[in-house]
């Protein structure tokens, strides 16, 4: 008897690191990507207009992050299981992948020895970490419902994405065609971003956004 496949959406920015990805999963049996992205907003669409199990989202990609990917789906999707592929192997990126909704967080040096088993875990319920955290921390992190585990974010879910997409170089206009706002209300966040930050402008906000992860420098 022939066991059922799990589908995969895989989304990453760089074409080169997602055949990689592909055709590392693809050599297992019980393994099948039936949906590619290139950023974030393409993974959500994706994620629901195909028959999908499991979403591998790279942390940072333009237009919209594997975070931000990760909430909406979470919201959109609850069924879906999440894994997040970064470069970084940094606590903060660790527990905000958690808060997004993520069962689990591996670092890309490591993936070609963890990804499979992170697929299967998932799918099977289980948290899965890189090799240097521990599963524990995961249980302890969704048993406190987050609480204290990082810090809170001045901003909200919507102004770190108009702060993406102002650090990327995008117009009003094209901030409010991408997040289907108007272009007065991306001028009301951009203004209360600015506030909340004590900042000045793009530079300042360019710079926050390298710092938290949003775009890469």
């Amino acid at each position: 008897m022939t066991l059922p496949k799990i589908r995969i959406l895989l989304a990453d920015d760089h074409a080169v690191v997602r055949d990689g990805l592909r055709m590392l999963l693809e050599e297992q049996p019980d393994l099948q990507v039936v949906a590619q992205a290139g950023d974030g907003a393409e993974a959500v669409r994706a994620a629901l207009e195909e028959e999908v199990d499991l979403a591998v989202l790279d942390i940072a990609m333009p237009r919209m992050t594997g975070l931000h990917a990760a909430r909406e789906l979470s919201r959109r999707r609850p069924d879906l299981r999440i894994l997040i592929l970064s470069m970084h192997d940094s606590e903060q990126y660790l527990y905000e992948a958690l808060k997004a909704g993520a069962s689990g967080y591996i670092v890309k040096t490591v993936a070609d020895r963890d990804l499979v088993e992170a697929c299967r875990a998932t799918m099977r319920g289980e948290p899965f970490l890189h090799s240097r955290a521990t599963s524990t921390l995961i249980r302890d992190y969704l048993r406190r419902g987050g609480a204290d585990a990082a810090s809170e974010d001045p901003l909200t879910s919507r102004e770190l994405q108009v702060v993406k997409l102002i650090a990327e170089g995008h117009s009003s206009k094209e901030i409010a065609e991408t997040l289907i706002i108007s272009e007065k209300t991306v001028e009301r966040h951009r203004a209360n971003i600015l506030a909340k930050l004590g900042m000045r402008g793009r530079v300042d906000l360019t710079r926050y956004a390298v710092r938290r992860g949003l775009v890469e420098p």
